[in-house]
């Protein structure tokens, strides 16, 4: 029997019970949620996880469980990669690979 690998969604929620519970969403220089901006130097990325499109290209994602250094937030980040990855700063990028 195949053993297939988790999806995305399946992925998020049992991050969201480890508590990474924001979303959060790139903003050129930061990341965003409905509660705080963090700056590059104001978060850690804890796991990452790659999905590859298996026959669309356009579905290829990253997913980032990202926590504050402070420990006072956790959350989500997911972001396409390659031609349809979000706009950031090279700080960001670095930040994120």
């Amino acid at each position: 029997m195949p053993n297939y690998e988790p999806t995305l969604v399946e992925t998020m929620q049992d991050l969201r019970k480890e508590g990474y519970t924001e979303d959060f969403n790139v903003k050129f220089d930061s990341i965003i949620c409905k509660n705080a901006c963090l700056m590059p130097s104001e978060f850690e990325v804890d796991k990452t996880f790659r999905f590859d499109g298996a026959t669309n290209p356009s579905d290829e994602s990253i997913l980032y469980a990202i926590s504050s250094t402070d420990g006072k937030i956790k959350g989500v980040l997911v972001n396409s990669y390659g031609t349809y990855s979000d706009e950031m700063t090279n700080e960001l990028m670095k930040k994120l690979s």
